[in-house]
């Protein structure tokens, strides 16, 4: 019997080393990486959603258990050094704007457990960056966990595209034959393929060619496939501003570009509702540039932002509320804020929700803290290759939160990626990654 085991893992030698006692922490986090992604209600696009109540008794145990899985991890796998260097201020103070913000809410108890998602999210996050032992073992991580969430997608396309794909008589009828995959919609599905194609070029500056090559070949289609221009065009985009500097030896200028574009897509997207100058010269060189009827949603939200510039309305107590079924509402308006579950702007929401000063914190947490550590990223091979993986999907949805929303949005999948990259890049500014798993 051993000659045959010992033939079958040579047969099989990714397998055998996958499953191998000092392997476990890898098998841990491929699995909650994925679940975390495919969420516990994949292919329905009009019941994945996570209750405003949390009344899902599917996501309750589900998410429940993966949240235990990552705690009991993270207390018996993980390095108690790795798991402080986790516990950036900035983060937690944004935390405590958050706990304050659902106490400002007519029944706190109910949101609580709506938030209760996103903690949840962001600590199994935590153990899917702190589990692996080596850049090696993140890798496998990436390849096995991506190529699921790919290949349950591509395959719904033949097995359900009632539900893989937006169909005609959806609500939003507009988006018929473009591709969702095991997601709720195609813009959380572009953001999602957007991360794993960063994954395929992160995987192929390490070495592994074919399964990095083939994953971002895989990501890209499906991004084109779903609709989105504006998801096709900030990829290469936010892939460019990382890594062109640092193959010209100006990988010190990265910040400054990144902060800069940042800014130009802020002045692009709210700078043409909110800043006088900016809005003249869009009604003259571009008078019907919406964004799809989101600037409506944009002006009326700051609108009713200024009324409580301090504390906001609170966690999700703003849209679908009657303070917004009360409000008046123009005949004209592009689009029916009556109707809209958020802003499709994710610094927007974040101070509806926490006030002006929440918002502070989150740019400082979500743009500049990132930024900072990727800077103090050790010049070592590893930590290179994975600052810039990680900056990448910073950049990216640092792009995509002008246009969507989802920050603190529950488990909602691209923030699961966000929060790995913004607390990945911590990591990788204070611990040499090593290539390999000691033995």
């Amino acid at each position: 019997m051993s000659g045959v085991a010992t033939q079958r893992g040579a047969d099989y030698p990714f397998v055998k080393r996958l499953l191998a006692a000092e392997h476990l922490p890898t098998v841990i986090a491929t699995v909650i990486l994925s679940t975390l992604i495919i969420s516990f209600r994949p292919f329905q696009p009009s019941g994945a959603e996570l209750t405003g109540s949390g009344g899902d008794i599917v996501n309750q145990l589900g998410f429940g258990g993966l949240g235990a899985l990552s705690l009991v991890s993270l207390l018996t796998l993980v390095d108690r050094r790795v798991l402080s260097a986790l516990l950036s201020p900035w983060w937690l103070l944004l935390l405590a704007f958050l706990f304050l913000s659902i106490l400002n809410t007519p029944d706190p108890t109910a949101t609580m457990r709506s938030a209760a998602f996103s903690v949840i999210g962001i600590v199994s996050v935590a153990a899917v960056l702190t589990l692996p032992r080596s850049a090696d073992a993140f890798c496998r991580v990436l390849v096995l966990a991506g190529f699921t969430i790919i290949g349950l997608s591509y395959l719904g396309l033949v097995i359900v595209p009632e539900a893989a794909i937006h169909q005609a008589g959806d609500v939003e009828y507009q988006h018929s034959g473009l591709w969702r995959g095991v997601f709720t919609h195609k813009n959380i599905a572009g953001p999602v393929m957007a991360s794993l194609s960063f994954a395929g070029i992160y995987l192929w500056r390490r070495g592994w060619r074919r399964a990095g090559g083939l994953l971002f070949v895989l990501a890209m289609i499906f991004v084109l496939n779903t609709g989105s221009k504006t998801t096709a065009g900030t990829v290469p985009l936010a892939g460019l501003l990382i890594a062109l500097p640092g193959i010209f030896g100006l990988r010190f200028l990265v910040p400054l570009f990144v902060a800069a574009a940042v800014c130009g897509m802020g002045v692009a997207t709210l700078g043409i509702v909110f800043i006088e100058p900016v809005k003249q010269l869009a009604a003259s060189l571009a008078p019907d540039l919406t964004y799809t009827g989101r600037t409506a949603l944009w002006d009326f939200a700051g609108s009713m932002l200024a009324q409580r510039p301090w504390t906001g309305y609170g966690f999700e107590n703003f849209w679908l509320t009657e303070t917004v079924f009360t409000s008046d509402h123009p005949f004209d308006r592009a689009w029916d804020v009556r109707g809209t579950v958020h802003s499709h702007n994710s610094y927007m929401d974040l101070a509806i929700a926490m006030g002006l000063p929440g918002l502070a914190v989150g740019i400082i947490a979500f743009i500049i803290v990132p930024l900072r550590d990727y800077m103090r990223a050790p010049l070592h091979r590893e930590n290179v290759f994975l600052a810039d993986f990680f900056m990448m999907i910073v950049t990216f949805a640092l792009f995509n939160a002008f246009l969507e929303s989802f920050f603190f949005r529950r488990a909602d999948p691209v923030w699961m990626f966000f929060v790995m990259a913004a607390l990945g890049l911590r990591l990788t500014a204070r611990f040499i990654v090593p290539a390999h798993t000691r033995r």
